[in-house]
């Protein structure tokens, strides 16, 4: 039997687990030919068709979820057509709600899981081509038998989580991308309306011994970034200590995680204080600054202490900390959410993520979609429209001001200029994304340099007493000494002062200087460049002194 897997991504960088996890299982088995076609959401659908066509299979299965959804089923449904005595089979998260319209639309899917595919798959696969009847013991399988009716095996589960072959030795785990993910515990101990793991219990965790085995494989490969998968890093921060001792075995990894601000134990705190710089990025879970919101979705922990903690993992100076807001959720006003990113800025976050709420199959905030006033999109990726309390337009404006965040706060160049605009200037953020979106530019995708133009330009127009440090983050980004930004840098037979107060870098005679006045009596900021000064970045700054 030859079984085709279809590797449907959203883009190069991202890899699915679900082919290495469920091939690991039952790598051994030489009754199963296994095949791979690999492609993004971005390529041409009849390619992959005859990719597929080629091999001539006779199961294709894939994984399902929200944003490869609408590409994978033009792929599958052509190559159900063209091989009609192939079985379709499908998993992933799209179906973890009701699966029973989906199959009656999509006759070419011969069946779907809902929920954790390890176990059941390996089943599934010895009675694939028998009848129907056979399907019935299959847990989490949902399929419609030979006369039409639909029938649904609930939810598969992995209880023995800690049991599996580990993905890392099936060979299709994919070594070449730009990290590689890592569960250590499955499921989650938090209740989230929004969130599809928002009713996984019980947390089934590795133990630490399994899991440097799998650090140490991690490692051997030269893999350079990690994202754990654990839903809440510190559920348990009795071993969310242990694993960081672990991390620190692997000081030239960076380690990705999700951690609940408002669980951080003070034992954890000390710990994380004092773990090397870059060894952790972090993802701090806030949705919301608003005691409503958040337990209105069912969020686990009081908004206090997630502020507290959220206010200390962003004063850490060893690790970037990441936080996110999601427009769209029940009692959550443009208003509320213009100032919690105003509060998230003054708390120094690295970045501030600010996404639209997707009712996501399966979760409880779909199930009271109504009861709630939630209008969503019936088609995936499923966002929200429009509630009681933010409208159409609103949702717009919040979608513009994430464009707003991403360009210019979340941009390492353009952050701490950004950060001081919007703290000492109450109306900044609202009229920059004014500016951005009536010349229309807030939906294009702007280089950094492009963004850096506008963003003086608007200065000039608006805060000309901030020009000065729009100019040093331009020059200290490498931009060419050209342009506006940098029209008042002087550059030509520029000596050192008498004295000067070094910022960072040691000053050397061969550096090339430029010198950047930021008043009319002289002060400024020096510059040095190992060679021409017209798109490189400075080695050495300096304030003149008086």
């Amino acid at each position: 039997m030859k079984l085709l897997w279809l590797d449907l991504n959203s883009s190069y960088a991202h890899s699915s687990l679900a082919l290495p996890a469920l091939h690991a299982q039952i790598a051994d088995d030489t009754t199963i030919e296994w095949c791979v076609v690999s492609a993004t959401i971005n390529e041409n659908t009849g390619s992959v068709v005859n990719q597929i066509y080629r091999h001539q299979p006779d199961i294709i299965a894939a994984t399902n979820w929200l944003f490869n959804h609408e590409q994978l089923l033009h792929i599958v449904s052509r190559a159900k057509a063209l091989l009609p005595h192939c079985c379709v089979i499908l998993g992933g998260p799209e179906f973890l709600g009701d699966n029973e319209a989906f199959l009656y639309k999509n006759k070419f899917v011969s069946g779907v899981f809902r929920g954790e595919g390890e176990e059941v798959f390996p089943l599934w696969l010895k009675v694939w081509n028998q009848p129907r009847k056979e399907w019935k013991s299959i847990t989490g399988l949902c399929y419609l038998d030979e006369s039409g009716g639909y029938h649904d095996n609930g939810l598969a589960r992995v209880m023995k989580f800690s049991e599996l072959v580990p993905p890392e030795k099936s060979r299709f785990f994919n070594w070449s991308k730009p990290f590689v993910q890592l569960e250590t515990t499955r499921g989650c101990f938090n209740t989230c309306a929004f969130c599809v793991s928002g009713g996984e219990k019980p947390v089934r965790t590795l133990s630490l011994e399994a899991t440097r085995k799998r650090l140490d494989v991690i490692h051997q490969h030269g893999i350079k970034n990690v994202r754990v998968l654990d839903r809440t890093f510190n559920y348990n921060n009795k071993r969310a200590k242990e694993l960081l001792n672990l991390f620190r075995e692997y000081p030239d990894i960076c380690f990705h995680l999700e951690i609940h601000p408002a669980l951080l134990s003070d034992e954890l705190k000390q710990e994380l204080a004092t773990l090397p710089k870059g060894l952790l990025h972090l993802e701090a879970g806030i949705q919301s600054l608003r005691e409503n919101v958040l337990e209105q979705s069912r969020r686990i922990g009081k908004l206090s202490d997630a502020l507290a903690g959220l206010k200390y993992l962003c004063s850490l100076k060893n690790m970037e900390t990441h936080a996110d807001l999601i427009a769209g959720l029940p009692l959550y006003h443009l208003s509320e959410i213009f100032d919690d990113v105003r509060t998230l800025a003054e708390y120094g976050a690295g970045e501030i993520q600010l996404e639209s709420l997707k009712l996501l199959p399966g979760t409880e905030m779909k199930r009271r979609a109504d009861e709630l006033g939630i209008q969503y999109s019936p088609l995936p990726p499923y966002e929200v429209l429009q509630t009681r309390e933010i409208t159409v337009d609103e949702l717009q404006t919040a979608h513009y001001l994430s464009r707003l965040l991403d360009g210019f706060y979340n941009t390492p160049t353009w952050r701490s200029i950004t950060r001081i605009l919007i703290l000492e200037n109450p109306h900044f953020i609202h009229e920059l994304l004014d500016h951005l979106v009536q010349t229309d530019v807030i939906d294009t995708p702007l280089s950094l340099e492009k963004r850096g133009l506008i963003l003086y330009d608007f200065c000039k127009n608006h805060y000309p007493d901030y020009l000065a440090q729009v100019s040093i983050a331009w020059i200290e980004a490498g931009m060419s000494l050209k342009k506006a930004p940098a029209e008042k840098v002087r550059t030509k037979r520029q000596l050192p002062p008498e004295s000067w107060e070094i910022e960072y870098g040691a000053y050397r005679e061969n550096l090339r200087l430029c010198f950047l006045p930021t008043d009319e009596e002289g002060h400024g900021y020096w510059f040095g460049f190992e060679s021409e000064i017209q798109k490189i970045q400075p080695v050495f700054k300096a304030k003149k002194l008086s």
